[in-house]
């Protein structure tokens, strides 16, 4: 199996990359979430894979860390009525943090204003994976090989959601905008910097 890709970025869209590798083009799938942490075109690029293969098709699915492509692959193998397309739908909505923390506390609303995904989804999502969430997903990321690191940088990325909630903003709108600071900011950003960055 194809666990990562890594080699030059040709193109790039929100949902979509093409990386050139040892003289060929390779088209992977990708959710907004991933699309915004990626280099400018021309740049080398490593993404966590996940293939999924078909009588008529082989496609690949890429993400900016381990724990994304685990969070997919949980979503896919575990959640009825759930594919890939959908997957990457709900990916593209929300970050996994944020998804996570909907699954843990039972939040249906936000999950169900994920493209795609109605009440009984968003309640599969909730049922099926809240005894899965946080056991099974790696929380290592390329950028910062030290565990710790991604695990400080989600909890500041979920208590900056949670204080823009708090102060009225919706859960989607909070997560965009404080995936925006913390690209701006880096992995080490704090809460407190994470939502002035986020509220200016």
């Amino acid at each position: 199996m194809i666990t990562s890709i890594q080699g030059l970025l040709t193109a790039a869209t929100a949902l979509h990359a093409t990386i050139e590798l040892n003289g060929f083009g390779y088209e992977v799938n990708v959710p907004l979430t991933t699309a915004e942490k990626m280099p400018a075109v021309g740049s080398t690029v490593k993404l966590h894979t996940h293939v999924i293969y078909r009588e008529d098709a082989q496609t690949l699915y890429g993400f900016a860390t381990p724990a994304d492509r685990d969070f997919f692959r949980l979503m896919i193998e575990h959640v009825t009525g759930v594919g890939p397309k959908g997957a990457i739908g709900i990916m593209s909505r929300l970050s996994v943090p944020l998804l996570e923390s909907a699954i843990r506390s039972g939040d249906i609303a936000t999950l169900a204003k994920c493209p795609g995904i109605g009440k009984k989804t968003a309640e599969r999502l909730v049922v099926e994976l809240k005894s899965k969430v946080g056991a099974s997903t790696n929380n290592e990321t390329a950028l910062a090989p030290n565990s710790a690191e991604p695990r400080a940088a989600s909890n500041a990325h979920q208590d900056a959601v949670a204080a823009l909630v708090a102060l009225g903003y919706k859960a989607s709108d909070a997560d965009a905008a404080v995936r925006q600071a913390a690209l701006v900011l880096g992995l080490k950003a704090t809460t407190e910097a994470l939502i002035k960055r986020a509220l200016s």
